[in-house]
């Protein structure tokens, strides 16, 4: 009788998880979608945080387009404790 109502759990749970549209796989997409633009930033304009980037030259094109942008972007940099520690945690690495 547990393994049926197990069971029955982890179809409810499936399903739950795979038709929930509105809930928490909206705030998953948004987080993702801020992980990317931090992460694109970071490429592109690492050297405000002291990473040397040698084509920063021609990323200096983009900055006009991505001033809104930055300055939320240094802030929640700053505030991290290990960019590297974060990103290899996501790709499950011992760092």
């Amino acid at each position: 009788m547990k393994k049926l109502f197990k069971l029955l759990e982890n179809f409810r749970l499936f399903f739950k998880g795979a038709l929930d549209l509105r809930g928490q796989s909206r705030t998953m997409i948004k987080d993702e979608a801020k992980e990317e633009m931090d992460d694109f930033l970071l490429i592109c304009f690492g050297e405000m945080l002291g990473l040397p980037i040698p084509v920063s030259y021609y990323t200096l094109e983009l900055l006009p387009y991505m001033e809104e942008e930055l300055t939320g972007w240094e802030d929640r940099m700053m505030k991290k404790k290990s960019i590297w520690e974060e990103k290899g945690a996501q790709m499950n690495y011992d760092i």
